[in-house]
């Protein structure tokens, strides 16, 4: 996948290529915008690429947001969080996004549950926190440890993420959400092929 004037390309080895565009649509909410659109695309890259090419950066993040693998998708979350994140941050928003980059090294059900007892600590206003809320809607249940297992809702995870780079695309200044966008789909392009997707962060 790569970003350009031209739009978006996936490469041979992507990690979306196993992504089918009628379940991203559908868990996205996207569908009906898509179809109601003059984009005829069959494949998420095709799709991506013509929202880019019409401008639609921010429609592009969306469906990426659903379209990566779950792990993937919160690290660029994460990546983009830290982007636009300020010199300092309170202490529970840096610890939520600390645990939703623990969780990505070592997903595991406990790393979640605190990754979500941070974020709601850190007042689920931040992009850290939406990544970290992102964890723990991408494991095995949302109850708590000992009980019954209730698995999440399957378009929980992309909301979560979805909104932590949509959050971290306006933070501070949001004059410089276009640039950010457009950096964080870069970012996904790497995540997407097996790079790190680390971004700079921004100049104050």
């Amino acid at each position: 996948m790569m970003v350009g004037d031209s739009g978006m390309q996936m490469h041979a080895n992507s990690k979306l290529a196993g992504a089918n565009l009628a379940d991203v649509l559908e868990l996205s909410g996207m569908a009906d915008d898509i179809a109601a659109s003059a984009i005829r695309a069959d494949t998420i890259e095709r799709v991506l690429s013509a929202l880019v090419a019409s401008g639609r950066t921010a429609d592009a993040a969306r469906l990426l947001a659903y379209a990566l693998p779950r792990r993937e998708a919160v690290w660029w979350a994460c990546m983009c969080a830290r982007h636009s994140a300020p010199a300092t941050l309170p202490d529970a928003t840096e610890a939520a996004r600390s645990l939703a980059e623990n969780w990505v090294r070592q997903p595991d059900e406990d790393t979640g549950r605190q990754a979500m007892e941070a974020a709601r600590r850190a007042g689920l206003q931040s992009p850290e926190s939406w990544a970290a809320v992102a964890t723990f809607w991408s494991g095995m249940s949302i109850t708590a440890s000992g009980v019954p297992p209730v698995p999440p809702a399957p378009h929980l995870a992309g909301t979560a993420v979805a909104s932590a780079v949509a959050l971290a695309s306006v933070r501070g200044n949001a004059s410089r959400r276009d640039a950010r966008l457009t950096a964080f789909l870069r970012s996904a392009q790497d995540i997407a092929t097996g790079g790190a997707g680390r971004l700079p962060m921004e100049a104050a």
